[in-house]
This record gives C-alpha cells, structure tokens and sequence, in this order.
C-alpha cells in the first residue's frame, strides 16, 4: 500500500477531484442523448490532461518552491496572486454542487432529506483536516473512493446489454447535430488545467513524506494511471447510459435522474449502485475542490501551501463551510455562482495553461528535465484547444 500511494497518490487525488457530480452529469447526458457516437471525445481530453498533469508531476518533483511561487518569480507577483485568488473563487463557487451531490446521492438512496447528510458530511471533511497527517488521510480516502466508484460503475456495465460494432463507432470522431455543447462542456471539465496544476503541490506534499518514493518515471506514471482511471469512469458513465437509455429514449438532466433512470430498468440495486459512485464523485470531489481552493489561496497571499498548517487548514474549511451553507439555503448551484465561476474560469485557465507551458520549456528552471519535442506540440496543441474553448465561452456567455 505504502509503494502504491507512492507512485498512484497524487494522480488518484486528481482523478477524483476532477471526476465529480458535474462530470457524472455531461457524461451521462452525452450517452443519454447521442449514443456512443461522443466517446471519442473523451481519448481527445484525456491526452491533453495526461500531458498537462505529468508536465505538472515533474514540476514538483524538481523543485522544492510552490509552481505559484515559480509563476510569481518567473513573470510577476500579480499574476501569481491572480491565480490564486480565482482559483480559491472558482473552487468557492463549485463547493455548492459537490454538496448538493452528497446530499442527493445519500437523499435519494435512503429516501431522506438531503441537508441532514450535506451537514453531516461537510462537518465529517472539516474533522478530517484537523488529522494530524492530512495528507496521508486523504491518500487512502480518495483511493478507497475511486475504488468504490470503479466497483459501482463495472458492476453498472455487467447488467447493461453493450453493443459492440456501435460502441466500437463511438471512437470515430464526428459531432452529431445539437452536441457541440455537451463536448464543449465535457473537454472543459476534464482537461482540468488547475487539477493539473495543483499535482504540483501534491506531489511536492508527497516528497515531503517520503523523499525517496517520488522520482520523475514514477511521478509521470501515476499521473498517467490517475488519468486514466478518469477516463475510464467517464467512459462507464456515458456507455451505460449510451446502453441503456438511450434505446429507450430516456433523457437525463443530473446524474441523480440517471440513478432514478435505471431502477425501472434494472431494479433498486442497479440504482442504489449508481447513488453509490455518485456519493463517490461528490464527496471525493468536495473534499479535493476546497483542498485546491485553500491551499492556493494560502500560497497566493503567502501564508504558504502545505496540507499541514494550520493557516491553510482554515482557508480550506472556509470553502466548505461556504459550499454547505449556499447548497442547504438554495437547495442547489446557484445560477450567479455558476456565472462568476464560469467568468472567473474563462479568463484565469489560459493563463494557468500558458504559464505550465512556459515554467516547463524553460531551462533555466527545468534544467535537464525541460520538455522534449514530443511536450513542447502535445503541450501547445493543448493550449490551442484551451483556446478555442475560451473564445467558445465567451461566444455563449457574452455575445450570443
């Protein structure tokens, strides 16, 4: 266990913030509405947050110094700052959403009310801060979570009946009439450039427990696992959806309608399954979302980063204090919140991307471990599709 946390640690904490009630949601209405015609969108943003994250792993293994800290020497102290503060803000707003999954995915399999169990569980993650080696806490809880969601989602898949010649089709690319939003939006949850980022820090947070088990070959290997298991639960979401309701014409608008979904097909088990990996998601994702938020606001205002002070322990149960309290009063995302995070994300993403770009061509401060040719076009091709993305949001959000 101690080996694998090692080298899978910091990737399987990425894979599970990233993977969170939000994903479930586009992944399922992906299958739901197109088949499996969007499967290969997923491959598309998978290859873009591998070479992003392992760009990231090595990072923090060279250096000792925070990537913010590497930003803000490299460039300017505003920009750094910047970038901390909107991802406390991005973070701050989503915080709502992870709640409102635990509650619902808990709510609907018990038949309960939801805030009980958004209290309970945002109290239970505040106490798990305070551990005294937090870190190693959320190693072993975000493992045992993501182990928990791929159990639910291939025991999903046994009971659905996957056609295979169509399921095979889905690699093909190609983007069906009215779905450009659905990739759109699912290329942007997953290529998560600040997941990426905050891989630094987790493997920084790693090196600091155990120096000798974080090396460049194992940091860039867990990085790559963790991705992968990201996109192999993105893939069972969508493919069981894609098996069974799309046939039936069945359209979901939440991953907790596509649990419903299921239990007039498969029975209350197949459903309760599905309520399962959701809870997985959410809290996984509510636990990982303010941990971001936290320590990158500390290191911005320079009260530093790591999981182990007090000072940072705080800014990230302020998150989730603020994330429990919107998502009890408004019962859901409020719209506002969903328009500063996503205002906030449209402009702060391209200069977290071009600055990783940057911090890993340069020499001076990568020395030998600068990125090789294969990096330096994978790396610019992903800038490429961070910028159309952006230029895709503001199109939608201001113009049209």
């Amino acid at each position: 266990m101690k080996k694998l946390l090692n080298i899978l640690g910091p990737g399987i904490i990425t894979a599970a913030l990233v993977f969170g009630p939000s994903k479930m949601t586009i992944t399922s209405k992906m299958g739901a509405d197109y088949e499996y015609s969007l499967l290969w969108i997923v491959l598309v943003a998978l290859f873009f947050m591998g070479i992003y994250t392992a760009m990231c792993s090595r990072i923090g293994v060279i250096h000792d110094k925070s990537l913010l800290t590497l930003i803000k020497q490299r460039f300017n102290k505003g920009i750094g700052v910047a970038i901390g503060v909107g991802v406390f803000l991005v973070a701050t707003s989503f915080q709502a959403g992870n709640s409102v999954g635990v509650g619902i995915a808990i709510g609907e399999a018990t038949g309960t009310h939801m805030s009980i169990w958004i209290i309970m569980f945002t109290v239970l993650a505040i106490a798990l801060l305070f551990f005294p080696s937090f870190y190693k806490v959320m190693e072993k809880l975000m493992l045992t979570l993501v182990l928990i969601m791929l159990g639910c989602f291939i025991a999903t898949l046994f009971l659905a009946d996957i056609h295979a010649e169509r399921f095979l089709s889905g690699f093909t690319p190609s983007i069906p009439t009215g779905s450009l939003g659905l990739v759109i939006a699912f290329t942007a949850s997953c290529f998560s450039l600040v997941g990426a980022f905050y891989q630094t820090y987790l493997i920084q947070e790693r090196r600091r427990l155990n120096q000798a088990g974080v090396n460049i070959k194992s940091s860039a290997r867990g990085a790559y696992t963790g991705v992968a298991i990201l996109g192999f639960m993105s893939a069972s979401v969508l493919v069981c959806a894609a098996a069974v309701l799309f046939p039936k014409g069945i359209h979901v608008g939440s991953a907790a309608e596509m649990g419903k979904a299921l239990e007039p097909l498969f029975g209350k088990h197949a459903s309760s399954l599905f309520f399962v990996g959701l809870f997985g998601a959410a809290f996984s994702s509510m636990v990982g979302n303010a941990t971001i938020g936290g320590a990158l606001l500390g290191d911005a205002l320079g009260l530093g980063s790591s999981l182990s002070s007090k000072k940072v322990k705080i800014l990230i149960s302020i998150v989730m204090a603020l994330g429990c309290i919107v998502a009890i009063s408004f019962g859901r995302l409020p719209l506002e919140l969903i328009v500063l995070a996503q205002s906030v994300t449209i402009f702060l993403v391209p200069f977290i991307g071009v600055s990783i770009y940057i911090i890993a061509n340069d020499r001076t401060i990568m020395g030998g471990h600068v990125n090789n040719r294969f990096y330096r076009i994978a790396g610019a091709l992903g800038l490429a599709v961070i910028s159309v993305l952006m230029v895709s949001n503001i199109y939608d959000m201001f113009i049209k």
